[in-house]
């Protein structure tokens, strides 16, 4: 009996030893980032593995000046980053409502503002938000500040990312990161889903929950963690044209009175449903790359 107790600590201490060389090291607190503006979060496939952040090459940047109807906002986004990066107080921010109104956009545009000045953008998607918190310590004692970057956030039934989420955000027993700000945004204004259930005063679930109005409230109050809150609408008429005007001049083309332009790019909008900054930057590319390859195209046969 002696005996296969001993062969068994000895096959434990094994596997134990196994196990320390195939766990990660703690990283160093004196390990920098490599350089970039942008880095994008590359969750741990394995049972050991925690994730890395992997440097965009080229980020996609856009100036504040290019985004269109939504002056409010920018306003807002831009000075709550601006006291951000000066060091001064600042808030978690989440942008909801129609899609392609320029939420992401102005995101991009706060990085393409304020990177000379020390700013970073780390993306991170909505299956990898419960390493957030491990994500934040990484970069706690870098002296750049960076914006968590979490886009199209929305939570179905059972989903439990916003809990990494929530962390961040209510800060742990160590307190918030003062480098480190959460953008994110959602189409929805309440990220959690909600059912007309949910408004039922019930004292137990079918699953045994004696309080499940608790765990309700707590998804739908996710929303309410984040201090500054921007709504996004749709493009009136007008303003989509004004969007289609404003891109089409960067291919050279001139919107004018045309109302060929006009009536092609209210028919590319009535297509997709919606008005928007994202319809519009669509349609002057194709617009303009027709246009383009046309000339192209007649000046073929006089070349040769």
């Amino acid at each position: 009996m002696s005996g296969q107790a001993a062969g068994l600590t000895q096959a434990l201490n094994r596997l134990s030893a196994v196990l320390e060389r195939l766990a990660p090291d703690e990283p160093s607190r004196d390990r920098h980032l490599p350089e970039a503006l942008a880095y994008r979060w590359q969750a741990g496939r394995g049972l050991f593995s925690q994730g890395r952040l992997v440097p965009v090459d080229s980020p996609q940047l856009i100036a504040f000046s290019d985004l269109r109807n939504i002056d409010g906002q920018a306003e807002r986004l831009h000075r709550n980053t601006s006291q951000f990066v000066q060091g001064y107080p600042a808030n978690n921010v989440l942008m909801t409502g129609a899609r392609g109104t320029g939420k992401s956009s102005l995101v991009r545009a706060c990085l393409a503002a304020f990177h000379g000045q020390g700013l970073r953008l780390i993306e991170v998607e909505k299956q990898a938000l419960d390493d957030l918190p491990h994500i934040v310590s990484l970069i706690r004692r870098e002296t750049r500040r960076y914006l968590i970057f979490c886009d199209d956030l929305s939570f179905e039934e059972g989903e439990h990312g916003y809990k990494g989420l929530k962390t961040v955000l209510d800060g742990s027993v160590a307190g918030p990161s003062p480098n480190v700000l959460i953008y994110a945004t959602s189409n929805r204004r309440h990220m959690v889903s909600e059912r007309m259930s949910d408004n039922l005063e019930r004292r137990s679930d079918d699953r045994g929950e004696i309080h499940p109005g608790d765990s309700v409230e707590e998804k739908i109050s996710l929303s309410d963690r984040f201090g500054l809150h921007l709504h996004f609408y749709p493009f009136s008429q007008d303003e989509y044209l004004n969007a289609v005007a404003h891109w089409l001049s960067h291919f050279g083309l001139d919107f004018g009175v045309d109302q060929e332009i006009r009536t092609e790019s209210l028919q590319w909008a009535l297509e997709r449903g919606t008005r928007s900054g994202r319809v519009a930057w669509q349609f002057a590319r194709d617009y303009g790359g027709r246009k383009m390859a046309g000339q192209r195209s007649g000046q073929g046969p006089a070349a040769a």
